[in-house]
């Protein structure tokens, strides 16, 4: 059956497609009458408007664009599952690309969503691709997301530096001396970032340092891992630079017969839902994932509908908190998924609008 047309539902409804144009737009009065006969007649034909013809009288697509490093993992899978919670309340849909961690192929991403999108998240842990980002975005708005603070740009960052202290200090805390750290890649500013969080916190406690780069990956957490577990002075902790890593490292202390927190205690990043499952349950810091994705999808609607304003330039930070469980603390008593992981709330007392420290 052919799908039905505007010009279907008018004479259907006996009234002007402008009238049936202003009921489903609200871009203009309508009598109740006519409201009400217009409705029936979409709901006798079935009628779904043309997102296409829409756009061009609105000059809004409805849609957003995400423009991820990666599209593999529990991190961006959370993160996305919070922008797709936010653009479904506010109805829009979105339109999901990989960077994969190159210039070029995220130059081609956010060309091909010119006209295509009302604005633009790009996840850019690199200052140079979140540079190309804004350039190539030309008018489009743009929301950059786990870059370095900028204030002359809408963003949204982790207290990557904040949250590594903490890590660290928790670790001193239970006794712990020989800290080592996996780090996420040379090159990706929230892994730099962790780093620094580290070498200060350990500086502060006058303590030795021992950093083995990963790629922010389990399987790179299970190498280093295993090559730690094999040295003669093997550490007593490990941060990991997230939570991937760490459930790798996690594996390899297991496989080489130690004990995890009584041998080797871990923390990890992120707070991704696996954090929770693994045995035993991972310490690490949590950043609401899910919310964080939502409030974002928000936050550029918000410019989208903002167009001719005064431009919104803040850099909102994210504080991780710190969720002890069982990898660092043999007491910690694992929580339940409900009680332990708050997901998709309304409210985001966790993000300041200020740059961080």
């Amino acid at each position: 059956m052919k799908a039905a047309t505007i010009r279907d539902v008018a004479d259907r409804a006996d009234v002007s497609v402008a009238s049936v144009s202003r009921v489903l737009t609200g871009a203009g009065p309508v009598t109740e009458t006519t409201r009400k006969k217009v409705m029936e007649a979409v709901d006798a034909l079935q009628y779904v408007p043309h997102s296409g013809a829409r756009s061009l009288s609105t000059s809004k697509t409805q849609t957003i664009g995400v423009i991820l490093p990666d599209l593999y993992g529990e991190y961006f899978s959370e993160l996305i599952r919070g922008m797709d919670v936010g653009a479904r309340a506010l109805g829009y849909h979105l339109i999901v690309s990989s960077s994969h961690d190159d210039a070029e192929e995220a130059s081609a991403a956010i060309r091909s969503m010119r006209g295509r999108v009302d604005g633009l998240i790009v996840l850019s842990p690199h200052l140079d691709a979140a540079n190309l980002a804004t350039s190539l975005a030309g008018r489009l708005p743009i929301l950059l997301m786990n870059g370095g603070a900028d204030a002359g740009r809408p963003s949204i960052v982790v207290d990557n530096h904040g949250g590594a202290v903490q890590a660290v200090e928790h670790l001193i805390a239970t006794g712990r001396r020989r800290i080592a750290h996996i780090s996420g890649p040379t090159g990706n500013l929230e892994a730099e970032s962790r780093l620094a969080g580290y070498l200060e916190a350990m500086a502060r406690a006058n303590l030795p340092t021992t950093v083995v780069e990963g790629a922010f990956t389990q399987a790179s957490g299970h190498q280093v891992g295993a090559e730690l577990a094999a040295r003669s002075e093997r550490p007593d902790a490990i941060f990991a630079g997230n939570d991937m890593m760490a459930v790798g490292a996690m594996l390899a202390l297991q496989d080489a017969g130690l004990s995890v927190p009584e041998d080797v205690a871990l923390v990890g990043f992120d707070d991704v839902p696996i954090a929770e499952l693994v045995r035993p349950g991972l310490t690490t810091l949590r950043i609401r994932i899910a919310d964080t994705g939502r409030s974002a999808l928000e936050r550029l609607v918000r410019l989208v509908d903002a167009a001719g304003a005064p431009a919104d330039t803040a850099c909102e930070v994210v504080r991780p908190e710190l969720v002890v469980r069982p990898s660092s603390d043999p007491a910690a008593q694992a929580r339940t998924t409900s009680g332990d992981r708050p997901r998709d709330s309304a409210s985001l007392p966790h993000l300041k609008g200020e740059n961080p420290q």
